[in-house]
């Protein structure tokens, strides 16, 4: 057999016969990326559903700002935490640096400007069609921005899989800060890269496929929650429920 077919072969078997090593490392990724985004899209949605409101002086900059983010490369969100967390940085003492809580430090950072950035754009836009009648209604402006983004819950569901996707793709920050130690802050990614690197291509390609299929299953969720939307698109209950 060629090389690649014996290594197709093998990265097969792995994956038929559930390797606990793998099995583990797929686990560890899923929990460490919904754990981020938990803790991201909390922070980011609130903000963003506020952001889509709010109307002040230097708005325009905060949104720049908020752009710039997205773009942020992950080594230098992994960089600013690891200078925040080693022994020297103003939480040191907490001795957080490579390990879990570090990896979903760093994941959540980058996953909550996407949240937030999303967020925004769905209530903006929500605000330019229903915003002047939940304003008679009374609601204000931290209410609208929520009873606006519950509006928009069918593509909200869309943001909070996008976010997952950033944060279980993601490789710079977590390898940065979690130190790719194996048995306790090795996750998909970093396993990719340690076992090319290495010559263990088996264990990469199954990793691989199961990312892949995770991004693709991400992808696909995407999709039918977007068909969801466009089936379910009626009068908004959350203006109802004010009116009542």
């Amino acid at each position: 057999m060629s090389s690649f077919t014996e290594v197709a072969a093998t990265a097969a078997r792995l994956l038929a016969g559930a390797e606990p090593q793998l099995l583990a490392i797929v686990g560890r990724s899923l929990s460490v990326s919904a754990t981020a985004c938990a803790i991201g899209c909390s922070v980011g949605c609130l903000f963003g559903a506020w952001l889509g409101v709010a109307r002040f002086a230097g708005r325009g900059a905060v949104l720049a700002v908020l752009h710039t983010l997205l773009a942020i490369p992950s080594v230098v969100v992994g960089l600013l935490v690891y200078l925040v967390l080693s022994r020297s940085g103003p939480l040191g003492s907490l001795g957080w640096l490579f390990s879990f809580k570090a990896m979903v430090a760093a994941q959540a950072i980058l996953v909550l400007p996407v949240a937030a950035a999303l967020t925004r754009q769905l209530v903006d836009d929500a605000e330019q069609s229903h915003g002047e009648q939940l304003k008679s209604l009374g609601a204000g402006g931290a209410l609208r921005g929520l009873l606006l983004a519950w509006d928009e819950r069918y593509a909200m569901l869309t943001v909070l899989i996008a976010c997952f996707g950033r944060a279980i793709s993601e490789v710079g920050a977590v390898m940065i800060v979690g130190g790719n130690i194996e048995g306790f802050t090795r996750v998909m990614t970093t396993a990719i890269a340690l076992e090319t690197s290495k010559g263990d291509l088996p264990l990469a390609v199954a990793l691989g496929v199961v990312l892949l299929a995770i991004v693709l299953a991400l992808n696909a969720a995407i999709a039918l929650m977007r068909r969801w939307r466009l089936a379910h698109a009626d009068v908004p209950a959350a203006m109802h429920e004010v009116g009542a």
